[in-house]
């Protein structure tokens, strides 16, 4: 019921395409339903924060029909909470011709996906070098019966990690800021020298911030990283061996240990970091920080020069760090594929892109964005398409499944003292070991 009502809600008559009631059209009688997962609406609306207005999805709607006479596009649109599950239902009965879809990994293997290559191979008009390098990788899945990785979705939202910092506390306390390629050693040194009492305020500062809890699993795999050193191995369920238990790892976590001298108490319940872009900042370096808890509130608060962007950290090739984002894939049992994979080319315009980040505030991934005037306004975006392009790739392919939660499970055991490093790390790589022998 609540996917019906989501359907219906966006195709309201208030919305409806005039342009899609072009009956003598090049697409006369087609139609898509497209599913969009996020803080996509219908109509415009106001930020009830910042007070800014935004477009709502119509205007993609009417721009895509008037490109596309005689066609109709139609939307669900979900939010995050609970959107695998509802995806699931969707493509098992159905629902929809497109579907934006960050699990991508789990669903290629059902074989509900299209592969995309051979509508890459036969349109002229289409070039893969239009998104920004290792978007098209990250995606990369397996589907039911292929040994090689293929195309199955391509590049929508993009999205990346990295480590953010508070240049005013830096000069204050009088220390340089972060390399644009810290290592674990800088961080630890600059982190140890701004905890205490700030010289200048007089106020109690803390050298770091990390979560504890949900994202804790990236934060480690990416230290790891930074020490030349990976999750394990293999992407097919039947081919992966996890290294969770190895030395770099073990190193990654005794650091994080070491780092919670320097943090505020609750992290391990996403605390402690209250006043993190506010001019009453008490923080001096986020580790696992993303675009969307970073750029868009560190402008609308005024402090865009206030707050520096550095890598999260690599190995000696210059990759690391989680792969984020979404892509956007054709149901395998769509009726209207051609007009599918039209929609397919137009979200990833430089049309519906510049929508995604001028109303929005997501993250483009095209390459383009990067020479656009609203970028440019806002040049912290360009250590972000920078971290876009150097995260480990094909995306873990545990990301989304119980490895990671196991893995969560005993980092936050650690950090709370209920077992030591060794212990937490061993019991990980038993219990996901285990889960993906029985899955």
């Amino acid at each position: 019921m609540l996917l019906i009502g989501t359907v219906l809600a966006g195709c309201s008559s208030k919305s409806g395409g005039s342009q899609g009631s072009d009956k003598d059209g090049e697409w006369a009688g087609q139609q898509i339903t497209v599913m969009m997962i996020g803080d996509f609406a219908m109509e415009d609306k106001t930020d009830p924060i910042t007070g800014e207005s935004a477009k709502g999805v119509k205007v993609l709607k009417e721009e895509f029909e008037k490109q596309h006479p005689g066609a109709t596009v139609k939307f669900v649109l979900m939010p995050w909470e609970g959107y695998t599950e509802k995806t699931q239902a969707m493509i098992t009965s159905g629902e929809a011709d497109v579907y934006q879809m960050p699990g991508v990994a789990d669903f290629a293997p059902q074989g509900v996906l299209e592969p995309l290559q051979p509508w890459i191979d036969k349109d002229p008009d289409f070039n893969l070098d239009i998104f920004i390098d290792n978007q098209i990788e990250g995606w990369q899945a397996l589907g039911p019966d292929s040994k090689e990785l293929d195309i199955f979705g391509l590049p929508f939202l993009g999205d990346a990690r990295f480590i953010s910092y508070d240049k005013q506390l830096f000069d204050e306390w009088g220390v340089e800021y972060l390399s644009e390629y810290p290592t674990m050693e800088e961080v630890a040194e600059k982190a140890k020298q701004m905890t205490g009492k700030n010289p200048k305020t007089g106020e109690q500062n803390y050298g770091i911030w990390f979560r504890g809890d949900w994202s804790s699993a990236f934060t480690l795999v990416d230290l790891a990283e930074g020490q030349n050193g990976q999750w394990g191995t293999g992407f097919a369920w039947d081919e992966v061996k996890f290294n969770f238990n190895s030395k770099e790892m073990l190193n990654g976590l005794n650091w994080l240990l070491d780092m919670q001298s320097y943090a505020p108490k609750g992290i391990v319940s996403n605390q402690g970091n209250e006043k993190w872009l506010t001019k009453d900042n008490n923080i001096a370096i986020m580790l696992n920080q993303g675009p969307g808890d970073t750029v868009k509130p560190a402008y609308a608060q005024g402090l865009g020069d206030r707050i520096g962007i550095s890598q999260e950290f690599k190995n000696d090739d210059g990759q690391g760090g989680l792969f984020a984002g979404s892509p956007i894939t054709i149901a395998k049992d769509s009726k209207n594929k051609e007009l599918a994979w039209e929609w397919l080319k137009f979200a990833t315009s430089d049309f519906v892109q510049k929508y995604v980040y001028e109303e929005l505030g997501l993250v483009p991934s095209v390459k383009s964005a990067t020479e656009w005037a609203s970028v440019k306004e806002q040049p912290l975006m360009l250590p972000v398409f920078e971290a876009m392009s150097t995260p480990t790739t094909p995306r873990y392919p545990w990301g989304s499944s119980q490895p990671r939660y196991i893995l969560t499970s005993e980092i936050e055991a650690a950090l709370t003292g209920k077992r030591s490093a060794e212990a937490a790390l061993e019991k990980a790589q038993k219990e996901s070991t285990e889960w993906v022998e029985n899955r």
